[in-house]
Parts: C-alpha cells; sequence; structure tokens
C-alpha cells in the first residue's frame, strides 16, 4: 500500500500506522523492483534510511517535526545537492559533485522532507521522451515500450510508479508538465521568477524554472508554498509575497479560454481532442463561461522558442570546456584538442545540436536575423496571452499533441520531438503559471491522458485553488 497525499501519509504517521523508516523502505523496495523502467541515476538508501530513523525518533520524544516530515521526494538530476553528484544527465558531468545545495531544495530538507535520489532526466533537460540521457532512457510506467515524455521523465515516472510521494523536476518548455500528462499525474510550473534558479543547472536562463510533481494538487501547493520566494543568489526572484498555497480554494464560477484551431487541428491525436473537449463540457457543466479565443502565432511558438533556448545554451554551456572541471578528454595534447574533443566525447549528440544552432543564431550577421527577431516575437505572443488573459481567469489546452510514443520511435527525428512541445512552451515563452491536469486514460484504457491550464502572472494561488476545487 502506497499513500496518495502528504496529509494522507502524515495522518498515518502520527496515528502510528507506519513509521518513517518502514516508508523509506517500501519505497526502496518499490525502486529495486522496477529498476527496468531507469528512474534513478543514484538512490540515497544509506542517507534516506539514517534521516527516517532520525525522525522517528525525534517524533517518539514529541519533538515538532518540519512540514514535509516524513515525505519521500525525489530531485531531478539538474538540482545541486552539496556533496552528491549532480551530472544534468550527461557523460561531462559524470562524477561532478555539487559543492552546494539549491535554494528551493535547502527549503524542502529545512522542512524535514527526505530526499530518496536523483532521477534520469534528458541530457541539460534537452529532450521531450528522455531518451537524450547518459543514462539511458526512462520508460513509462503505464506501458514499458513507450516514452515518459521529457526532459523529467524520471521525476514523472518516480512519482508514477510509487518510487516517492513528490518530485521536484525543471521545466525550460515544458518539462514538467508534458511527463506529467504522459505519466497520468499533475505537473506545475509556477510563474518565471517564483522560484529560486540558484542550484538549477541552466540550460535557457530566462526560460529555466523548477517545478513539482505530485499525485495530488494539493501536495504540489504545499511544497510551492515551502520553496517559492525571494533568494538573494538569483536576482530573477523578486521580493513578492508567499500566498499560503496550501490553503487557497476557489469559489465563484470562472472564465476559461481555450483555442478552437487547436480543438479542429487534425494533427491532434483524437484521444486528446476529445479529452480537452470533454473537460471544456464539465466546466460548462459546473457553471463556469467557456469562450473560444484566436491565438494568431502558433506558426511561431515552436521557432521563436528553439531560437532563444539553443542561444541561451550555447552561451550557458560554454563552460564545460574541459578544463575547470567535468569532463576531460585524456587522448588531448593541446589546449584546442582539450577544448574539442573535451565536448565532441561529452556532449551527447542532441545536446551538440543546440549548441550548434545556437552559436549558429548569436553569430554576426544572424544576430538581428534570428535571435533579435525571435525576441520581439516572444513578446507579441505574451501581449497577446496576457490580454487573453485579462479577460479570462484561465486558458485550457492540451498537453501535448501526441500520446507517448514507441521509445526509439522519434530518437533520430528532432523536428518531430520539437513540435511535440508545441503547447507547453506558451507558458515558457510568457513565464506564467501552468499546470497539466491527468484525465483518465485514452479510449483503450491503456495510455494516460490530460490537460492544462494556464493562469496570468503571479496568479499561483488562483490556479492551484481552481485545480483542487
Amino acid at each position: 500500500m502506497f499513500y496518495t497525499s502528504i496529509a494522507e501519509t502524515q495522518t498515518a504517521l502520527a496515528a502510528g500506522e507506519i513509521t518513517t523508516v518502514k516508508l523509506v523502505e517500501r519505497y526502496l523496495a518499490s525502486i529495486g523492483d522496477q529498476r527496468y523502467l531507469n528512474i534513478y541515476v543514484e538512490v540515497f538508501a544509506d542517507e534516506a534510511l539514517d534521516l527516517a530513523r532520525e525522525q522517528d525518533g525525534r517524533r517518539s520524544a514529541g519533538e515538532k517535526l518540519g512540514k514535509l516530515a516524513g515525505v519521500i521526494i525525489s530531485i531531478k538530476d539538474v538540482i545541486c545537492y552539496a556533496g552528491h553528484i549532480v551530472s544534468a544527465g550527461s557523460a561531462i558531468l559524470e562524477d561532478f559533485e555539487s559543492p552546494y545545495t539549491a535554494t528551493a531544495l535547502q527549503r524542502l530538507l529545512d522542512e524535514d522532507a527526505i530526499i530518496i535520489g536523483r532521477t534520469n532526466c534528458d541530457e541539460f533537460a534537452m529532450g521531450s521522451a528522455n531518451e537524450n540521457s547518459h543514462y539511458g532512457p526512462t520508460r513509462n510506467a503505464a506501458d514499458p515500450a513507450r516514452v515518459p515524455g521529457g526532459s523529467s521523465g524520471g521525476a514523472a515516472v518516480s512519482v508514477q510508479a510509487n518510487t516517492c510521494l513528490l518530485a521536484v523536476g525543471s521545466s525550460t518548455g515544458g518539462s514538467v508538465r508534458q511527463p506529467a500528462s504522459f505519466c497520468g499525474i499533475y505537473g506545475f510550473k509556477p510563474t518565471y521568477g517564483r522560484i529560486s534558479r540558484h542550484g538549477l543547472i541552466a540550460y535557457g536562463s530566462s526560460f529555466d524554472q523548477i517545478g513539482l510533481l505530485a499525485r495530488d494538487p494539493a501536495d504540489i501547493a504545499l511544497g510551492l508554498e515551502i520553496i517559492a520566494g525571494a533568494d538573494s543568489f538569483d536576482a530573477t526572484a523578486p521580493n513578492k509575497e508567499v500566498p499560503a498555497y496550501s490553503q487557497s480554494t476557489s469559489t465563484g464560477p470562472k472564465r476559461i479560454a481555450y483555442f478552437p484551431e487547436v480543438l479542429e487541428n487534425e494533427s491532434v491525436d483524437p484521444a486528446i481532442r476529445q479529452t480537452t473537449a470533454d473537460a471544456l463540457d464539465r466546466l460548462r457543466e459546473a457553471g463556469h463561461s467557456v469562450h473560444p479565443v484566436t491565438f494568431d502565432y502558433f506558426d511561431y511558438v515552436v521557432p521563436t522558442y528553439y531560437v532563444l533556448t539553443t542561444a541561451e545554451a550555447s552561451s550557458n554551456l560554454s563552460r564545460y570546456d574541459g578544463m575547470r572541471y567535468g569532463y576531460r578528454s585524456s587522448e588531448a595534447e593541446t589546449l584546442e584538442e582539450t577544448y574539442k574533443q573535451s565536448r565532441s566525447e561529452g556532449f551527447g549528440p542532441e545536446v551538440q545540436r543546440r549548441i550548434l544552432l545556437g552559436t549558429f543564431v548569436l553569430s554576426s550577421g544572424y544576430y538581428d536575423a534570428f535571435y533579435g527577431k525571435a525576441q520581439r516575437a516572444r513578446r507579441v505572443i505574451q501581449e497577446q496571452l496576457r490580454a487573453i488573459l485579462s479577460e479570462h481567469d484561465f486558458i485550457l489546452m492540451p498537453v501535448s499533441p501526441s500520446q507517448p510514443w514507441p521509445v526509439g520511435d522519434q530518437i533520430d527525428d528532432p523536428v518531430a520531438n520539437y513540435l511535440a512541445d508545441i503547447y507547453t512552451v506558451l507558458a515558457n515563452l510568457a513565464g506564467l503559471p501552468a499546470i497539466a491536469i491527468p484525465a483518465g486514460t485514452e479510449p483503450d484504457g491503456h495510455l494516460p491522458v490530460g490537460y492544462q491550464l494556464m493562469a496570468d502572472l503571479w496568479k499561483e494561488e488562483e490556479l492551484l485553488g481552481f485545480v483542487r476545487r
């Protein structure tokens, strides 16, 4: 038996139905039984058990415990944890030990969370299937022949497969919501800046955001309440008040916008179109008003996103040069050879592809034609989305145009992978909060399906309250 929420878990612990040690042992056994899914790149078994024993002792002594006591959490392999390896799913950082802990993770630890391990992910969070990892692909627990989505695929499956209660992932263009939807759980990204990025290995700095995955949106609300807020280590995390998300509620009818062109698009999987239409129907029946709206820039969304993120990646990943830390080629004899061979051997094909593309769009003679134009397009996309949200509470749309595809099916087709992000990158381009919501399974009862809701900037409280209603 596995508990499905933090509240249920902590109630059982308080009643003496289970100990923290037994809880950790149960999750460790689940991890061992499902190694074929390739969820974790490292399991902190001894450390987790030691913390569990300490918490049980403190509980027996009547000491006050943190808000996350007894909560077993996984962290994506892009989250720094002092004294632990963080590799971003890459050979270039395979044995790199972090000298410090990410701000978000430290805030979880301060509330007595127990970290059970680091989860597999696409290399440097670049991918939509969790197939670009140095450690091999993670598999979807609903069907191990299919992908779990990416880049936080390991994080999503860690919750889906009952190996932890809450997962910490990251989102650059949908890397929390898409795998959450593929795995039938909730996946949330906040407004850009709501959570500090200190200790999150960078891919695209103006897009990257830490996010949360869970079976219960109340768990996401509590997790966000703990980790959100200003941080002196991150200038993009403003000093804004953090609401009591765990107490958020929703009252009264809401105005929901949707894009008819998405529901009418034949390239969207029929089960996903039906799931989205059904969600809109349920909202109407519940008394909410549902309105079709026009969004004029779908054709520009994916190109804009990939021009900007690859440009930022080419800059961010320049630090991995074989000289300061990380992998260094043993065959190199000169400085130039060290740079070339270390990066060629240490980075996988997809990362190399994005670095090359990003370097090109930033190069002399092409900067204004590509990067400058993409920045202007990003602003236009954000302005239209915010104009829609000025008249509506939320935008409802699919998470992905497709269902999880077979492992290996698109590994040699990067364009197909990029297009899988078309509905998730909107929120990242505009910096908006968004959440993936599970909606059962597709008609044959096999694969999970879901949809997403987006809200305006800093409206996480309203969004989570509505989802929890």
